[in-house]
């Protein structure tokens, strides 16, 4: 079993951008050691809490700072670009930290309405989504001598193209096209099965892949004592509340009680979004872990933290990998 890390380069209320993504340089550097396969970050605009927009530059920042563990995208949403550009930019960080890049693509804006016509989008934009993504591959490894426009750096480069999702349209494109797949059951639970169901019976083999090979997020808040991990997690819940009331920011610091800054209905719909998560101590975390690989069969586990202090974060994803790699 294969784990990986997803880091979301959080910006908290008492730090900068500057210090989430060196903070997510050091992340690495300790997945790294604790037998992560990937890293992988996300691309997300407006967003005063997450530091990773420009997600080929962060990628390339921590591809530097780390020496075998592969680094990618989860995702690049691909109607916010070119498939052609996001071709070049990947194409050169595989020319530059060859064999340890992947792509990963999504279909969704990663922002809001305002940030959409910012972007140079348009609403429906992601209704291209299918044929965008055969044009990117298109440039990369099913690129031929033969085509006028090649992407320099990116011509006929193998770098692993997946799809993240988190309905059934992003599993059934990917099965069609015989892709690796990621589903993002750690803020959608309701479709996961589906998904999973809809991308297994549904596989082409193609030059990618011979059978599906397929992923899922997991939220992990662990500590050595169970009442440490749930204060940890209390910025996420915090973060998601936040969402919904319309008015995201920098990540929070944890409270004692989270009931005294959210409705029982805020925290319900919450803690519903985050129900694919591990949290406790080493113990509970393994145990949980454990069963969300059985229950799902996935071939992959990707975690997730996004907690206010760097050093509990830290602790919290060596906490996994120790309770992972007894697997």
């Amino acid at each position: 079993m294969r784990y990986s890390l997803l880091d979301l380069a959080p910006i908290t209320e008492a730090g900068s951008a500057g210090e989430a993504l060196r903070n997510s340089a050091d992340l690495a550097q300790h997945a790294e050691k604790w037998g992560y396969h990937r890293f992988w970050m996300a691309e997300h605009h407006n967003m005063t809490g997450i530091a990773s927009a420009a997600t080929a530059v962060a990628l390339g920042y921590v591809a530097g700072k780390t020496d075998k563990i592969r680094v990618g995208s989860a995702g690049i949403m691909l109607p916010n670009h070119a498939p052609f550009v996001v071709a070049e930019q990947f194409g050169t960080l595989d020319a530059l930290y060859p064999g340890r890049v992947d792509l990963g693509l999504g279909r969704a804006p990663g922002t809001d309405g305002a940030t959409l016509r910012a972007l140079r989008r348009k609403p429906n934009d992601a209704e291209q989504f299918p044929n965008d993504v055969q044009e990117l591959l298109g440039y990369l490894a099913e690129a031929d001598e033969a085509d006028a426009i090649k992407a320099v750096p990116g011509f006929k480069q193998n770098i692993p193209v997946w799809l993240l999702g988190s309905s059934t349209f992003g599993a059934q494109l990917a099965a069609h096209l015989g892709l690796p797949y990621a589903f993002a059951s750690h803020f959608a639970p309701d479709y996961l099965h589906h998904a999973l169901r809809a991308y297994r019976d549904n596989f082409k083999p193609s030059r990618y892949l011979d059978k599906p090979y397929v992923a899922a997020a997991m939220n992990v808040f662990a500590a050595d004592k169970e009442a440490d991990a749930r204060h940890m997690m209390t910025s996420m819940q915090q973060q998601f509340v936040s969402l919904r009331r319309g008015m995201p920011g920098p990540l929070k610091a944890p409270v004692d009680d989270i009931n005294q800054v959210a409705s029982p209905h805020e925290l319900a719909a919450a803690n519903h979004a985050l129900s694919y998560s591990a949290v406790g101590n080493k113990e509970q975390v393994q145990h949980t872990l454990n069963h969300f690989i059985d229950e799902t069969g996935i071939d992959e586990i990707i975690l997730t933290c996004h907690a206010f202090d760097h050093q509990q974060r830290l602790r919290s994803l060596e906490i996994a990998a120790e309770s992972l790699s007894q697997n």
